[in-house]
């Protein structure tokens, strides 16, 4: 039986590298065994620029390509999700659209599915074009995640990933959150798992839309969403201010015999700035919970499709 291999793409401003990544990807899928099709998912995440015209040209002449058009900018993951929803293959790959995210491991990851693999981590060994701070942050990061959460993550794994019907089943339907780490929820929900390393091209157009401040808050929701330890530091906290204040008494009551009067005005300050610096800290860490709460509570949708192309209606 033809099995159907489904690319979903996210499109975000990519005029100039839409046409070389839908040939050069194109020339490989055609190239996938014998029992397996393609499609092309292409989600349009609000793009500004001329990238939903290139799109409308690729699905009207060939069947494979399909869109998903949101009604404005919904973000990266989003647009995955999207992609994860309306996909129909056997097998599920996610990539970007700026050739970071190399086409030739394409036979390979299908290879990977044809092994009876079900969730494929794609690990970046390299990446020439992130420069030194954006690695070092993203190597601590994984290593700080991973210290903080039950669940282990390949460091440097990155959207590129690709899953089985059934894992992307388990993705629609049970791992809706608002505020999510995607790639993080691949790793995490079992099945027969696998990973294929690659070195990351230089984009080839534009630049990176995500912004060191981006990356900082996005990294922030990870350890929030997997992790509550940072509600354990109040505990943790307590503990240790609660230790500073014993001293501080034992020291009072040490220099009120000696010296006849309660001494070191300095260091009762510096102790009063230090206690409500920690409160402060714990409070924001809990207004952060809250506010996810709240994302989850109002139930807004993840997307919303303005129009879609080649795609039949469910």
């Amino acid at each position: 039986m033809t099995k159907l291999l489904s690319v979903v793409v996210s499109v975000y401003n990519e005029e100039l590298a839409l046409r070389e990544f839908y040939a050069e990807t194109g020339k490989i899928l055609k190239r996938l065994p014998g029992n397996w099709d393609y499609e092309f998912l292409f989600v349009n995440d609000g793009s500004r620029d001329q990238s939903l015209s290139i799109l409308k040209e690729f699905a009207a002449s060939d069947e494979k390509v399909k869109i998903i058009n949101f009604s404005r900018n919904f973000g990266h993951e989003a647009a995955m999700i999207a992609g994860l929803d309306y996909a129909g293959g056997d097998g599920i790959v996610c990539m970007d659209a700026d050739l970071q995210h190399p086409p030739e491991c394409l036979p390979e990851i299908v290879e990977k599915f044809d092994e009876g693999y079900e969730v494929i981590s794609m690990v970046r060994t390299r990446n020439k074009t992130a420069g030194l701070v954006k690695n070092v942050t993203s190597a601590a990061f994984y290593k700080l995640i991973n210290h903080l959460s039950d669940v282990k993550f390949e460091a440097n794994a990155s959207d590129f990933f690709a899953v089985s019907k059934n894992a992307a089943e388990v993705l629609r339907n049970n791992y809706r959150e608002k505020v999510r780490f995607l790639r993080g929820y691949v790793q995490s929900i079992g099945f027969e798992k696998t990973t294929i390393e690659y070195e990351a091209r230089p984009r080839f157009a534009g630049e990176s839309k995500y912004s060191l401040k981006s990356l900082f808050k996005f990294s922030i929701n990870t350890i929030l969403c997997f992790s509550d330890l940072p509600l354990k530091l109040g505990i943790y906290s307590g503990v240790i201010t609660a230790l500073f204040g014993l001293i501080m008494v034992i020291y009072t009551v040490y220099t009120w015999k000696i010296y006849g009067a309660p001494n070191g005005y300095a260091t009762i300050v510096v102790l009063i700035s230090f206690m409500f610096s920690v409160l402060f800290v714990i409070v924001g860490i809990i207004g952060e919970y809250i506010a996810i709460l709240f994302a989850e509570i109002k139930d807004r949708p993840v997307y919303i499709v303005k129009d879609t192309a080649n795609i039949k209606k469910k």
